[in-house]
């Protein structure tokens, strides 16, 4: 059950939705492509949204130059890779799914900003049940 979304939409109408969602294992973040065939979605546990927030500010920085993937490891296993062609995107890359999960650079600025919102939330999840009822 997702207990926190929200939809960004980029200037050229597309879609991606971002969700807090508890798991056997604490909390994850499920990454949802609505506007797309099928609906990919890809989930990342607190330390995948980390990287993930590190690398978005990393391959806007990179510019033109490559960029070495990121791995993460735990419950989301996942790999980072930055995709330049046929237009700049970060690719997730888990076994779970069919193909990676793509995210454009037009959603790299707001997806930063929800990203920071997330962490909070996820942190907040992973507290004992009686220090948030408190």
């Amino acid at each position: 059950m997702l207990t926190r979304a929200r939809e960004i939409t980029d200037a050229l109408g597309s879609r991606l939705k971002v969700g807090v969602e508890a798991q056997s294992f604490g909390a994850a973040v499920i990454l949802e492509r609505p506007d797309l065939r099928g609906c990919p979605r890809a989930s990342l546990d607190g330390y995948g949204i980390e990287v993930l927030w590190g690398f978005i500010m990393a391959a806007r920085l990179a510019g033109a130059h490559r960029l070495a993937d990121e791995c993460t490891d735990g419950s989301c296993m996942t790999r980072l890779r930055l995709n330049r062609e046929p237009r700049p995107a970060i690719a997730i890359i888990q076994a779970k799914l069919e193909r990676p999960f793509e995210i454009p650079a037009t959603f790299w600025d707001q997806l930063y900003a929800e990203l920071g919102l997330v962490t909070a939330h996820l942190r907040a999840l992973a507290r004992p049940v009686e220090v948030r009822a408190a």
